[in-house]
This record gives C-alpha cells, sequence and structure tokens, in this order.
C-alpha cells in the first residue's frame, strides 16, 4: 500500500521533521530496538492520513511498505501502542525548544508571513480513569486533567485546554501549548505573546484574539513590548453601555469595509461598515465599532424572541393568578414571581410590570347547620392579585439604533478600521484548525490515563496539523498563481474551491503497488499504480513529482 504516504513524505521532509525529532529524542539507549523518533515519525503519520486508535497502530501500519513510514521490517514487528506510550512519555521529557527547529525551518522553507497571527483556545476532553495529583515531572510542570467550562458541553467530563497560534498565512499553526482543565483564557495570553515573540525573531506581529484578550495585564503587556493587538470588546464593557448611549443622539459616519455576495439568490450581500469611536477606551486604545447587516437582523430577531417569550411567561403567571389556589399569597411574593420570569426569559429590561393586590370580601356562615333568618354570617377579606405589564417601546428603539454593532479593539495607529476589520475577520480559520483537531484528527475524546502521555499526543497532534495546513497552504496557492478557481477533487467530478487537506488526501488513500512473487520469495513482477488525471493534477499543484510513486529499491529488492 502506498496510499497518500508519499505526499505526506514530503512535506515532512521539507519541514525536517525527523531531523528535528532525532535530535530531541536521540537514539542513546542500545536496549530501545526502535529509535524513539520513528516511533514518533510513524504516530504523525498515522494522524495526518488516517486517525485510528493507538492499539490499532501495528495492524496500520502493515499495510504500507516500511520504508514509506521510516522503518525496516524489524521496525514493524517491534511496533506496538505500548512503545507508542512510552515514547510519548520521553516527548514530554525531551527540550521541546529543540522541536521549534522545525517550525522555525518551515517559516524558511515555505516562506511563512508571520507579520499576523491569532490565537485560539479550546477543550480536550478526557474519558474514563486517569492518573492524577502530579503537578510536576522532574523540572517540567504537567498539565491537570480536571473539570471546567468546557466548549464541548459535557461538564460531566474532564478536560485539558489547549492553546494553538497561527499565521494569517495559510492559518499555518505556529506554536500550541497544554494547560490544565481549569485554566481561564484571560490568563495564557502574556505567556502566549512571549512565546510567540521568541519564535518568530520580532516583537512588532499583529496579535489577534478573542474578548479574554482584552485584561489590562495582557494589553499592557503588550504595548509596553511594542507589540501590537487586536481584539474584541465584551457586552459589558463600559465603551459598549457609551456607545449605545450615545447613538440615541447621535448617527455614527458608517464607511463600507468589508462585502461578501449572497450566496442564494434574492438575498442581500453580506456588508461590513466600520465607524472609529470619538471616545478611546479607557486604558486609551483605539475602538472600531462594526456594523454588520446580517448580525443586525440577527439582532433584531433575538430581541422579539426574547419579548415573546417574556410575554408568554406574564401570562402565563397572570392565569395562574387568578386560579381559586394559587399559592402566591403577598405582593413581595407575585413581585419576585415577575422577576424570576423576566429574567429566566431575559427579557426583564424591555417590560414595566406592575402588581396591585384587589381586596375580596366572602361572607361564611358562624355555626353549622341549615342557615335561617337568625343565622350569622363572617365576613372574610383575602386578597387576589393582578398583573398588568407593558412592552418598553423606548428601550425597544434604543436597542435598535445599535443593532448589528461590535467593537474591535486595538492600539495600532496606523491601521485604518477597514484593515482592522478584515485582520479580525481571519479569526474563523483558527476555529477550522480546531474543528480539524476534532474532526479528522479524533483528538476527543482522550482515553489515556498518563496527562504526561496525553502532553506527548497533543504535540504529535500539533505537527499533523502543521503538516495538513502546509497540504492545503501548498495546493490553495498553486491555484491561485494558475488563476484556477476550483478542482474536481468532489466525488462525481464536482468542483472544489478551497481543497482540505482531507480531501487532498482521500483520493490517493486507495493508491498500492502490487509486487508478484514465487514460492521462494523472489519478485517475479512489478505492477506500478497508475494514477487518475485528477491525481496527476493535484501532485502538480502541490509541486510533487509523479516519480514519488514509482518503483522503490526495497520493492524491487
Amino acid at each position: 500500500m502506498l496510499g497518500a504516504m508519499p505526499i505526506v513524505n514530503h512535506f515532512i521532509a521539507r519541514l525536517e521533521l525527523d531531523d528535528a525529532l532525532d535530535a530531541a529524542l536521540p537514539h542513546d539507549d542500545a536496549r530501545v530496538r526502535l529509535a524513539p523518533s520513528r516511533v514518533l515519525g510513524v504516530l504523525v503519520r498515522h494522524l495526518v492520513v488516517e486517525h485510528r486508535p493507538l492499539y490499532e497502530i501495528a495492524e496500520w501500519t502493515s499495510r504500507f511498505s516500511p520504508e514509506l513510514l521510516g522503518l525496516h521490517e524489524s521496525g514493524l514487528v517491534a511496533l506496538n501502542d505500548d512503545r507508542v506510550g512510552r515514547t510519548l512519555a520521553r516527548l514530554f521529557d525531551a527540550d521541546q525548544a529543540s522541536l521549534l527547529t522545525s517550525v522555525v525551518a518551515m517559516v524558511r522553507t515555505f516562506e511563512i508571513d508571520c507579520t499576523q497571527l491569532h490565537n485560539d483556545s479550546t477543550s480536550i476532553t478526557v474519558t474514563g480513569s486517569h492518573y492524577g495529583g502530579a503537578s510536576r515531572r522532574g523540572e517540567k510542570p504537567v498539565a491537570e486533567v480536571t473539570f471546567g467550562h468546557g466548549k464541548d458541553h459535557r461538564p460531566d467530563l474532564r478536560q485539558l485546554v489547549w492553546l494553538l497560534s497561527i499565521s494569517a498565512d495559510g492559518a499555518v499553526p505556529l506554536s500550541y501549548r497544554v494547560e490544565s482543565g481549569n485554566t481561564s483564557d484571560d490568563t495564557t495570553h502574556v505567556a502566549t505573546w512571549d512565546q510567540l515573540r521568541e519564535l518568530v525573531g520580532r516583537d512588532d506581529f499583529l496579535y489577534i484574539a478573542d474578548g479574554k484578550l482584552a485584561s489590562e495585564k495582557a494589553l499592557r503587556h503588550i504595548d509596553a513590548n511594542h507589540g501590537r493587538f487586536v481584539t474584541v470588546l465584551a457586552n459589558n464593557r463600559k465603551e459598549v453601555t457609551w456607545f449605545k448611549k450615545w447613538t440615541e443622539d447621535h448617527a455614527p459616519s458608517w464607511s463600507e469595509a468589508r462585502r461578501r455576495p449572497a450566496r442564494r439568490d434574492g438575498d442581500h450581500d453580506e456588508v461590513w461598515r466600520t465607524f472609529e469611536s470619538p471616545l478611546p477606551s479607557n486604558a486609551g486604545y483605539r475602538v472600531i465599532w462594526v456594523h454588520s447587516n446580517s448580525k443586525q437582523t440577527r439582532d433584531a430577531a433575538t430581541r422579539a424572541a426574547r419579548i415573546a417569550a417574556g410575554l408568554a411567561a406574564l401570562e402565563a403567571l397572570s392565569v395562574k393568578l387568578c386560579a381559586p389556589r394559587c399559592r402566591l399569597k403577598s405582593v413581595v411574593a407575585v413581585e419576585s414571581a415577575v422577576e424570576r420570569a423576566l429574567e429566566d426569559t431575559r427579557a426583564a429590561r424591555f417590560f414595566t410590570t406592575r402588581v396591585e393586590e384587589v381586596p375580596e370580601e366572602s361572607f361564611r356562615q358562624a355555626t353549622r347547620g341549615r342557615p335561617g333568618p337568625a343565622s350569622h354570617y363572617v365576613k372574610r377579606v383575602t386578597s387576589r392579585f393582578t398583573l398588568s405589564f407593558n412592552v418598553r417601546s423606548d428601550v425597544v428603539s434604543a436597542d435598535a439604533k445599535s443593532d448589528g454593532t461590535f467593537p474591535l479593539l486595538t492600539n495600532d495607529s496606523v491601521m485604518t478600521p477597514a484593515e482592522v476589520l478584515n485582520a479580525y475577520k481571519y479569526q474563523p480559520n483558527l476555529e477550522r484548525r480546531h474543528a480539524q483537531l476534532k474532526g479528522h484528527q479524533l483528538v476527543a475524546p482522550v482515553f489515556l490515563k498518563d496527562p504526561v502521555r496525553i502532553e506527548g499526543l497533543l504535540c504529535c497532534h500539533f505537527f499533523a496539523l502543521v503538516i495538513q495546513a502546509l497540504i492545503e497552504r501548498e495546493i490553495r496557492g498553486a491555484m491561485k498563481t494558475a488563476h484556477q478557481t476550483s478542482i474536481a477533487l468532489y466525488p462525481e467530478l464536482r468542483e472544489c474551491a478551497a481543497p482540505s487537506a482531507h480531501r487532498v488526501l482521500e483520493i490517493f488513500a486507495h493508491v498500492a503497488r502490487h509486487v508478484l512473487r514465487d514460492a521462494d520469495g523472489t519478485i517475479v513482477k512489478i505492477y506500478e499504480p497508475t494514477l487518475t488525471p485528477l491525481q496527476f493534477q493535484v501532485l502538480e499543484l502541490l509541486g510533487i513529482p509523479a516519480s514519488v510513486y514509482a518503483v522503490t529499491k526495497s520493492a524491487s529488492s
């Protein structure tokens, strides 16, 4: 079996990954049958091409020619999941700085533009029992597998926090970190920025992250070290409150900064407009306000849904108050129920409510028996409560003026508002890398027990992400250079405008070389694979000669 392994090997060679692994994990113990760097090389190839459980890795490698995996025949026999686990622990103990040489080589060889870098985090869930309690292994800290606010919406599972930084040039990963599962994002940006500065050898790159970057400590650290940043502000910031109040009496002078054609006939183009706030942030940074027509529609729909839910909740409470056995016996109890109903629907600010107590008199015979002219009656006064409410049209109108807006914060004094927006809009490409990590690479849930081995495995996932990103960057760049808008990469030869690494490698999955041997094992004939025109086209775009699928020495021996 050849599969897509020659393509993966081509990028591993350009990345100089095998050399970096050899330097970080030297084969200095004669008792070890298989060099640790070879084990990790197989694992990285395995994650790039087809992720299967570690206990199946020996079966998976048996499908390929040993030389494609950097192994000999004896190496295939020595490879098993236990050896992989021990090697992952050695990878954790290795000098991580030496592994960065492969990233430096990538930046140099592939000419990666590092002037704009993006950072974000995601959670990686861990299933089953695991070893815990050790915060350090030798001189190195160990991330704790623990509960946290996971992005997978599984509060019942422990997790680790994965931090990834990419370049805006092809969304190529440049660095990663693994933190404990209860780590807050706002505490990670100082260390991440320092790591990137050391990696790229400069401090004037543009650092872009989500709203957790907007902490005073992180922003001041970057600004004091001559760095540049772009982030988004949360809705609870004073700058947001001021702008919403300001728009009630002022009309911002919006300028179109970005436009995306409608995806379907009859829909409107998606348009982003910018406006620089006349008032800087509390720390003195520029605030760029952005208006999106699609977000405006979503904001209006969200507000209408909240108002409708609030109306339904208040009407249901009114019906409940009219019931003969209502348990709400005081004005305070009714007002508390009204507050809870509006808080649950997040519609409190859109309503004015009033609770009135209406006394009701009833008479009851004082003694038992048939009533007559001499019967005495006792008056009983009870309270009935009525609820009246109205929608605050003034609040709705004021909110509508700021629909579709969100603020960006930057310390760059040269970039135009449109450039700030376009830089921030590249952030979803980082989210796609996280989707790739959890999708094709199936990083979660992790079934390893030892956090040390888990961190070693995540290092291999990082290099697999790098290789996949380079494949995508290479083929898309070649298509752009050739003025080729798409390639028939999908099934039934459907066109694909942005080829993914998964699909590129998938079309080579069944490429195989067949060898005919006699009873003595001597090769009688070798049947070389026949590549399709599509496969030739992909190899040409990747800059890989078709000869990588030609006969090798081991196959002819």
